[in-house]
């Protein structure tokens, strides 16, 4: 059994590394320096890559319960993709499909 305070440490250990790995490019990238070419370019493909990787999460199931997850997961897509088309921003996107999955998912 853990102690109080060896949870607390993890915490306070977990808080300190992610707020270390989120400001890292903020130091690393101050002032007059640029990023890299190959750093801009994986600026440019890894939003469409996360995409299309939760799309396929999404429908993986798909074929084994079309009716439980196939529709509400291809009906989610359309929704992503539409609001994607429309506002042109990957969180929204994702919330809007997401929502709309969840709440499909408990109306079927």
């Amino acid at each position: 059994m853990m102690r109080p305070w060896h949870i607390l440490l993890a915490i306070v250990m977990s808080a300190l590394i992610t707020f270390g790995l989120r400001a890292l490019p903020f130091v690393l990238f101050r002032g007059g320096r640029s990023m890299p070419e190959w750093m801009q370019r994986l600026g440019q493909i890894l939003p469409s890559a996360i995409m299309a990787v939760l799309i396929v999460y999404c429908l993986k199931g798909a074929k084994s319960n079309p009716i439980g997850i196939g529709i509400p997961g291809i009906i989610a897509v359309a929704v992503v993709v539409a609001s994607y088309k429309r506002k042109h921003n990957t969180f929204i996107s994702i919330i809007v499909g997401t929502a709309a999955y969840m709440i499909m998912l408990r109306c079927m």
